[in-house]
C-alpha cells in the first residue's frame, strides 16, 4: 500500500495493490470472488451497497438447468430453447458451454447450502419458465430450480456466506469511477471513492473483473433498483471499449401497473393467467401452443398490443389482470409468498382474492461489454477478421457484459444461470492468468492515472452554477422511454437519437450544491449521470441503425401483413446476422458476425419464431 500524491486537497489517495479487482458485489462477482479466494488469490470486491442488497436479491423465479427432477429434460433442449429465445442472435458456443454446465453449477450452490425448494423425494423442485419447451415446443418443460419466489435473495446469501468464510475483502459502499488503462491498452485497475469519507484510492490490480450489473434506470419505468445506473458500461465507454447489441431491451410483462416493482414469471409458472377487460385469456391467439409461458418479448407485445386495441383493463384502459385466484391461498402461500406481499404493499390486492394490475416493464438489458467465455473483455483487430483480442487484464460478467447467450430475447431463469456460469469461468482463467502468466510485480501505472477522476470530482467540488443532476437524468429516462419501448418506429427513434445528443451540455454542465464529503448521495446521483447518458446515447444509436425486427427490438415500420407464413411479428433479415458494436468516442457503429458454431453440437439455422 502506497500513496499517490495529486494536486490540491486530495494529497490523501491511497494505492490499494490486489491480484484481483472485482467491481460489484452481486451474483456473479460474488461467484467469481470465491472461485479466486479459495484459490488463494489476494481479491478485493468493490460494492455500491452491502452484498446481499445487491440487485441478484430482486431475482426471483428461479435459475435454468436441465435436471430433469420433475419431467424428463437435458441440456440439448435448453440450448435450443435459449437459442430460439434469442431470436438467433445468441452466440451458439456460448449458449452450448452455459447450458451443459447448467446442472453443475446449481449442484455445486446446493452443496453450498442454498435452500432450494424440495420434491417429495428430495430433488430440487423445479417450476416451468416462459419459452422453456422441452422436445421442441411440445409444451413448457419445468426447468427452473427455485427457492419459492425469492431464489435471487437465496443465491446471494449463500455466496456471500460463501465468501465470508474463504476471508474475500469487500469494500462495501464504494463507487468505482473510471478504468486505468496505459498506453498499450491494458486495464490496470480502477478509480473509486469511498462514500463513507468521501476519499479516493486507486485499486491497481493484476486483473481487473466488471460485475457492476444491469442499467435498468436508463429508463423512466423499471424493475431495476436505484443503483442500476449502468456503471460499468459507462466506465468501459469512455475508456474506449465499445458497448455490444445495446439496442435489446427486455421488458418483463408483469410489472405492477404504477410501481413497476416486478411479479416473478413464476407466477405464470405456477399457472397464473393474463386476462383482458373481458376476462378473457388472451395469450391463445398470439401464442396458442405456450400461451402464458412465451418468451418475455411475445407476452410484452400482445399485452401492449391488447391495451392497444381497447382491451386494456381499468378506467383508462391501460393495464391487464394476472390472475392467480384459482391457484388457492395455500400454493400461493408456499410458492410465492413474496409476490403475495408485493400484491398487498404496491397495489393493495389480495392475490389470492383478486387478479393484480400488470403492464410490460423495463428489466433487462441483453446487450453490454463484450466477452469471450472466459469473461475476457475482446474487441476487434484493426485490419482483420478477428473479433476477439482480448484487453489484457480485463474481465466483465454478468448483465453488464454481453458474451452473448441471451441474443436479442432473454429467457426467464438464463440470468441466475449467467451469473454463476460465467462467474465461475472468469474466476479460473484469472487464477490462471494471475498464477502462471503474471509475476509478482505490477506493470506501472500511467503518470495520469488519476487525471480523468479527479476532473470529474473538481468540476463538481468547484461547480457555482448549473443543472441539476436528478433533473438531467430524468430527461435522459422520459428520452428512452418514449423513443425505445415495446413497439419502436423508425421516426420514433430517430428523434430520439437527436433528443439524446441535444442533451451533452445539460450532462456536462452539472452543478452539486453540496459540496460536502460524507455519505454525500447527491455526489453519487451526479457522477452516474455520465453512466447513465453512455448507456442512452448506446441504446438509442444501435436501435436507430438496427433495419430489422428482432427479439426485443420491434419496429412496427419493418412488419409484415398479419397472414405472412413467417415471421408475423415483423421483418427478419437473416441474410444480414450481425451484432452491433457502439463506440463512445464518436458514436461510431460497427458491426460483428453472430457466431453460428456450436461446441460440440451441430447448429441451429435460424426459423419461424412461433410458440
Amino acid at each position: 500500500m502506497g500513496a499517490i500524491t495529486p494536486k490540491e486537497d486530495y494529497s490523501n489517495i491511497q494505492n490499494l495493490t490486489f491480484d484481483a479487482v472485482i467491481v460489484g458485489g452481486g451474483g456473479s462477482g460474488m461467484r467469481a470472488s470465491y472461485q479466486l479466494a479459495q484459490a488463494g488469490l489476494k481479491v478485493a470486491v468493490l460494492t455500491k451497497v452491502f452484498p446481499t442488497r445487491s440487485h441478484t436479491v430482486a431475482a426471483q423465479g428461479g435459475i435454468g438447468a436441465s435436471l430433469g427432477n420433475m419431467q424428463e429434460d437435458n441440456w440439448h433442449f435448453h440450448f435450443y430453447d435459449t437459442v430460439k429465445g434469442s431470436d438467433w442472435l445468441g452466440d451458439q458456443d456460448a449458449i452450448e458451454f452455459m447450458c451443459r454446465e447448467a446442472p453443475k453449477v446449481v449442484y455445486e450452490l446446493e452443496h453450498m447450502g442454498m435452500p432450494f425448494d424440495r420434491n417429495a423425494d428430495g430433488t430440487i423442485y423445479q417450476r416451468p419458465f416462459g419459452g422453456h419447451s422441452a422436445n421442441y415446443g411440445d409444451k413448457p418443460v419445468p426447468r427452473a430450480c427455485a427457492a419459492a419466489d425469492r431464489t435471487g435473495h437465496a443465491l446471494l446469501h449463500t455466496l456471500y456466506q460463501s465468501n465470508v468464510k474463504m476471508g474475500t475483502q469487500f469494500f462495501v459502499e464504494w463507487i468505482a469511477l473510471d478504468l486505468i488503462r496505459n498506453e498499450a491498452g491494458d486495464v490496470l485497475g480502477v478509480t473509486a471513492i469511498d462514500q463513507e469519507t468521501g476519499n479516493i484510492a486507486v485499486f491497481q490490480a493484476k486483473a481487473t473483473l466488471f460485475a457492476t450489473g444491469g442499467a435498468g434506470r436508463v429508463y423512466r419505468a423499471s424493475t431495476n433498483a436505484y443503483i442500476n445506473t449502468g456503471d460499468g458500461l459507462g466506465m468501459a465507454a469512455r475508456a474506449g471499449i465499445p458497448l455490444q447489441d445495446m439496442e435489446f431491451w427486455q421488458f418483463h410483462p408483469t410489472g405492477v401497473a404504477g410501481a413497476g416493482v416486478l411479479l416473478t414469471e413464476g407466477c405464470r409458472g405456477e399457472g397464473a393467467i393474463l386476462r383482458n377487460k373481458d376476462g378473457e385469456p388472451f395469450m391463445e391467439r398470439y401464442a396458442p401452443t405456450l400461451k402464458d409461458l412465451a418468451p418475455r418479448d411475445f407476452v410484452s407485445r400482445s399485452m401492449d398490443q391488447e391495451i392497444k386495441e381497447g382491451r386494456g383493463c381499468g378506467p383508462k384502459g391501460d393495464y391487464i389482470l394476472l390472475d392467480m385466484t384459482h391457484l388457492g391461498a395455500d400454493t400461493i402461500m408456499k410458492r410465492l409468498p413474496s409476490v403475495f406481499e408485493i400484491g398487498k404493499k404496491f397495489a393493495n390486492v389480495d392475490i389470492t382474492k383478486e387478479p393484480i394490475p400488470v403492464v410490460p416493464t423495463i428489466h433487462y438489458q441483453m446487450g453490454g461489454i463484450p466477452t469471450n467465455m472466459h469473461g475476457q473483455v475482446c474487441l476487434p483487430e484493426a485490419g482483420t477478421d478477428n473479433y476477439t483480442k482480448p484487453v489484457k487484464g480485463f474481465y466483465a460478467i454478468g448483465e453488464c457484459s454481453c458474451v452473448s447467450v441471451h441474443g436479442a430475447n432473454r429467457l426467464g431463469t438464463n440470468s441466475l444461470l449467467d451469473l454463476v456460469v460465467f462467474g465461475k469461468a472468469a474466476g479460473e482463467h484469472i487464477i490462471d492468468y494471475v498464477t502462471k502468466h503474471h509475476g509478482d510485480e505490477y506493470a506501472p501505472l500511467p503518470t495520469n492515472v488519476l487525471e480523468q477522476t479527479l476532473d470529474r470530482v473538481r468540476k463538481l467540488d468547484e461547480s457555482t452554477s448549473g443543472e441539476n443532476a436528478q433533473e438531467v437524468a430524468d430527461a435522459i429516462r422520459d428520452i428512452v422511454q418514449d423513443h425505445a419501448g415495446v413497439f419502436r418506429t423508425q421516426a420514433l427513434l430517430d428523434k430520439g437519437v437527436k433528443e439524446i445528443l441535444a442533451l451533452e451540455p445539460r450532462v456536462r454542465n452539472i452543478h452539486l450544491k453540496d459540496k460536502s464529503k460524507v455519505f454525500n448521495t447527491a455526489r453519487v446521483e451526479a457522477l452516474e449521470v455520465e453512466n447513465l447518458y453512455e448507456v442512452a446515447k448506446a441504446t438509442l444509436i444501435s436501435a436507430a441503425a438496427r433495419k430489422e425486427c428482432r427479439g426485443a427490438h420491434t419496429v412496427v415500420d419493418y412488419e409484415l401483413p398479419a397472414d405472412h407464413p413467417t415471421y408475423s411479428y415483423g421483418r427478419r433479415d437473416d441474410e444480414w446476422m450481425k451484432h452491433t458494436l457502439w463506440y463512445s468516442s464518436d458514436n461510431r457503429l460497427e458491426y460483428k458476425p453472430v457466431r453460428f458454431k456450436p461446441l460440440t453440437v451441430d447448429a441451429i439455422p435460424p426459423a419461424p419464431r412461433t410458440f
